[in-house]
């Protein structure tokens, strides 16, 4: 049974009246989990990419078994807009047993496309039904026995190719892009492709009025995933080590990792430089990279909310014996085991504070998949620059969606190790202007110490590293002032980081009265959102944090408006709580809009939402 609850926008297109609607719909596909559809749907998908045609795809899958439905969402925005879009104008209908909830969720004057083997009937009279031989038109093409079953959904591709105007030529280079040139496969799919074309062209008298034509609004651009984005800026950051356990969503940064770090061979003897090790659970996998990230290496991992949980102890360590590493936490619905294969941005609290004790973790909130590239190597540069932990907070949709996008900026800085005397030579230099060394003691009185890494030539270089009390010599202390001075020290140097950390976007016109606040994942659709807003006659003032600690800008953003709605997809408005904790100030005005319904954020949510509010 569908568990998809599909909003429909307020004009249906029925409103249309027959008029063509060209780049400006969305399609459904409806699929059985296992069968082959993640190819074909990302034909689809690379097809209106070469087309010039802004595009996104969302997929929802099930967490656990084969067989189980699955629906992949594209839409094709010729304003460029890429959030999800409430309303799927076109479904096709693979799946049998979702076809009656996937047809009840069209709107009126939507297209249903479905097997022709069914026998399905014409359920809805105000919808137009195209019925496609899925069995004869595979049988058509000389397919592999074996390959049948995963290719045979190649039929709608080939279907909606002819229905909506998507050129076979298109068609063919996006299944080459898909197999990385491979001829033999692409060829085998594009005979499918091409019967099902045909077939229809002779067959289906086209009744809908969605099409697809030509623009030039993606050239230039890339497709990519936020958790392949990730990787890369890892490597272009210098990561020495990846240390991981495989959890929805996460596992595919790591995959990611393994398929580029070619990149990161060394040019003299072709080694690779970044090491990878599957761990036997979470708790090992951050324990190498704390161990990694104290002997001076780049240390990361990926993770979700369930991997976390695990997690906090050791971070506690590093947060408190000053280590440098890095975590991601691509996150899911939660509590317990959740949802694992839904969106949420639950984690944001916990994340923050992970820790027993008084700890405030730097947090970075990527809300696209150029800056999970720029967090991927930015976050190395934090973790070192203050010697803690850093997380980096994604979340499933940004993760392991397709998005478009600019190309990536390469990093226009060296890498920033922070205060590391990492060989004899510096050490002895710090020691003659200082006098002496040891690790915790704030020469600087900004709070962040100086560190050293085995291996430095000197026999006053080494230091116990203590989870425990110490003093600013790493000796074991429980002394009252030496905590105090110890934790005071800390968190002071994670208070500064809140100036040099990635500093919010702000949209800003004092004429405005309204402000939004969010991050993350949802920024499009919050864009979107305010688009509508204002042809509604409500203009407002956008801010995307995207850091914690939070910067000064957010309190002043705050401040400055008659009514700021913090939007965020989360059950209970952490975003809101953290904003709250930190102003002094009177936020009565402040109205947490939380969502958490385990999909992405849409324009018709931020919309309605803002326009009750205010309606009020």
């Amino acid at each position: 049974m569908s568990t998809v609850n599909i909003q429909t926008d307020t004009k249906t297109h029925s409103a249309y009246q027959g008029e063509p609607v060209i780049n400006d719909f969305a399609l459904m596909i409806a699929t059985k989990n296992g069968s082959g559809s993640q190819t074909s749907n990302e034909v689809l998908i690379r097809s209106l990419f070469r087309m010039g045609i802004p595009v996104s795809g969302k997929n929802l899958f099930p967490s656990n078994i084969k067989g189980l439905p699955t629906w992949y969402t594209i839409r094709a925005s010729k304003d460029s807009y890429i959030a999800r879009r409430a309303t799927t104008d076109i479904a096709v209908t693979m799946n049998q047993d979702t076809a009656a909830e996937d047809i009840a969720n069209l709107p009126e004057g939507g297209v249903c496309i479905i097997p022709q083997e069914w026998k399905w009937g014409q359920t809805r009279p105000d919808i137009i039904y195209y019925e496609v031989p899925v069995k004869s038109t595979l049988g058509m093409s000389d397919i592999p026995s074996d390959f049948r079953d995963r290719i045979a959904n190649m039929v709608y591709v080939g279907a909606c190719a002819y229905l909506f105007d998507i050129p076979l030529d298109i068609v063919r280079q996006a299944l080459l892009d898909t197999f990385n040139g491979k001829e033999k496969p692409a060829n085998m799919n594009f005979g499918v492709v091409q019967n099902a074309y045909d077939w229809s062209k002779e067959n289906l008298v086209k009744q809908d009025p969605f099409r697809f034509q030509p623009l030039d609004l993606t050239t230039g651009k890339i497709l990519i995933t936020g958790n392949e984005a990730t990787a890369l800026g890892a490597l272009f950051g210098g990561i020495t080590v990846a240390a991981w356990y495989p959890i929805t969503p996460s596992t595919s940064v790591i995959d990611g990792v393994l398929d580029h770090k070619h990149l990161r061979k060394d040019p003299e003897t072709g080694k690779d430089t970044v090491a990878v090790v599957q761990a036997e659970d979470e708790l090992a996998a951050i324990g190498m990279i704390i161990g990694a990230g104290w002997a001076g290496a780049r240390a990361m991992t990926a993770t979700s909310g369930p991997g976390i949980s695990l997690m906090a102890e050791f971070t506690g360590l590093a947060y408190f014996a000053e280590i440098p590493c890095v975590i991601w936490d691509i996150t899911r619905m939660g509590p317990s085991t959740g949802l694992p294969t839904r969106t949420s941005q639950g984690d944001l609290l916990f994340i923050h504070f992970l820790g027993h004790g008084d700890t405030r973790q730097i947090t970075l909130l990527p809300g696209s998949v150029a800056e999970c590239f720029e967090f991927g190597w930015r976050a190395f540069d934090v973790a070192d620059q203050f010697q803690t932990p850093v997380f980096v907070m994604s979340d499933l949709d940004l993760g392991m969606n397709i998005w478009m996008s600019d190309p990536f900026v390469y990093p226009d800085q060296p890498l920033n190790r922070g205060k590391l005397l990492a060989n004899k030579e510096k050490y002895e230099q710090f020691v003659a202007e200082h006098g002496e060394w040891y690790r915790y003691r704030d020469y600087d009185k900004d709070g962040v110490p100086y560190r050293t890494i085995p291996g430095v030539d000197h026999m006053r270089a080494a230091y116990f590293t203590r989870g425990t009390g110490h003093n600013d010599m790493a000796v074991y202390s429980e002394r009252g002032d030496d905590w105090l001075q110890n934790l005071n020290r800390i968190t002071q140097k994670i208070d500064n980081s809140r100036v040099l950390l990635p500093q919010p976007i702000i949209d800003f016109d004092a004429q405005n009265e309204i402000g939004l606040v969010s991050f993350g994942s949802n920024d499009p659709a919050i864009e979107e959102g305010r688009d509508r807003l204002a042809a509604a006659g409500i203009k407002t003032n956008y801010l995307r944090v995207r850091a914690l600690p939070l910067a000064q800008s957010v309190k002043e953003f705050v401040l400055k408006h008659k009514r700021v709605y913090v939007l965020e997809n989360n059950h209970d408005g952490q975003l809101a709580q953290i904003i709250r904790m930190e102003a002094a100030e009177d936020t009565r005005h402040m109205i947490s809009l939380p969502l958490g319904d385990t999909l992405p954020m849409t324009a018709k949510w931020v919309f309605e939402s803002v326009m009750h509010g205010e309606n009020k």
